[in-house]
């Protein structure tokens, strides 16, 4: 079955990149969106390849013209997702996964309510902050103010994750890839080996682990 859009959500610092990266390894027929952004290149990105970096300008021209399926402003910078690549993956019988933000997921979700929303949770207050350190000093812009930013932006964002069909938990990578290719692999319609990990995976029984969670971070 191709033609699946699958929404990829998570906080800064979740994990996501790595996360989406692994998948992509073990899941054929998926089309990955490169969206366009106007913030910096950080360390060894790449235009053309993380993103498409462009300019305030260029960005807010395809605004207009609608060319975008998706767009958000985020920490001053716009994220968007062009139509074309939803286009092209179809026309090449594939599923496309988009990485998107919530202000994203949400304008997509509505315009086309099929689509597969996955959210992916950090493991803790604690463990988010630690990777967010990390992230600030390999890009040399080491800033209280930007990780307390960020930390109270992730809260903002868990709270949403009931408008999602799955949230899994990045603590152990291999688990999380599990988890995220037996959910694309459950979408398409295979049920052999698959099906309990997919539906544990369902907000809409909030596992005991989602509930802890959430929990850690003080959202219901």
């Amino acid at each position: 079955m191709a033609g699946i859009l699958f929404i990829i959500s998570a906080p800064s610092g979740s994990g996501k990149s790595t996360l989406v990266a692994q998948v992509r390894t073990l899941v054929e027929g998926l089309e990955f969106s490169i969206s366009y952004t106007t913030r910096s290149p950080r360390g060894s990105e790449t235009d053309g390849r993380e993103y498409h970096f462009t300019s305030r300008e260029n960005f807010e021209r395809m605004i207009a013209a609608g060319e975008f399926l998706e767009w958000a402003e985020v920490f001053g910078n716009y994220y968007g997702t062009a139509r074309t690549g939803l286009e092209y993956a179809r026309a090449s019988g594939k599923d496309l996964l988009l990485d998107i933000d919530v202000q994203g997921a949400k304008q997509v979700m509505h315009r086309m309510p099929e689509a597969v929303s996955i959210f992916i949770l950090p493991p803790s207050p604690q463990v988010l902050e630690m990777r967010l350190r990390h992230r600030s000093e390999a890009e040399h812009m080491t800033s209280e103010e930007v990780i307390e930013r960020r930390l109270q932006q992730a809260r903002s964002e868990l709270e949403q994750v009931g408008e999602y069909k799955y949230a899994l938990v990045n603590d152990v990578l291999d688990q999380a890839t599990a988890e995220m290719r037996a959910i694309m692999l459950y979408e398409r319609g295979v049920r052999d080996g698959v099906s309990a990990m997919a539906e544990s995976c369902r907000t809409d029984t909030r596992s005991p682990r989602l509930a802890a969670v959430l929990a850690s971070f003080q959202v219901d």
